[in-house]
């Protein structure tokens, strides 16, 4: 595995951590964006070592859906949370009165330790 690879499943692991101490002191909005940057570091990590680096969210929501869901080298539902966990990331960080609920932060949360695991068990098969 790549050292870079490693350095980004790395950083999804201390942001997750992140996000469940700041939902833990009643801050879901931001927790929100943290748990969805878990999942984003992990589809870079996934593309990282086929050799793919973008520079923007999308491309990089894109090319995990066109290499890893399309194909189904990993489960679509993957692609799906990160879709739903970005989007949950734009009305936290953007929206004048956010209104995310701890319970959708939780599911988040939990979907994005579970493709961070799902990313560990790929790369020790590979």
């Amino acid at each position: 595995m790549k050292e870079s690879t490693k350095q980004l499943l790395a950083r999804a692991a201390d942001v997750l951590e992140a996000a469940e101490i700041l939902l833990t002191n009643g801050k879901a909005e931001i927790a929100a964006g943290r748990a969805y940057y878990a999942m984003f570091y992990v589809a870079e990590a996934l593309l990282n070592e086929k050799g793919f680096q973008f520079g923007k969210h999308g491309n990089v929501l894109a090319a995990y859906g066109q290499h890893f869901a399309k194909t189904k080298v990993l489960d679509p539902k993957y692609h799906r949370w990160l879709i739903t966990a970005f989007d949950q990331r734009q009305i936290g960080d953007y929206g004048l009165n956010p209104d995310i609920q701890s319970e959708v932060v939780v599911e988040i949360i939990n979907q994005a330790q579970e493709f961070l695991d799902t990313a560990g068990r790929y790369f020790e098969s590979q």
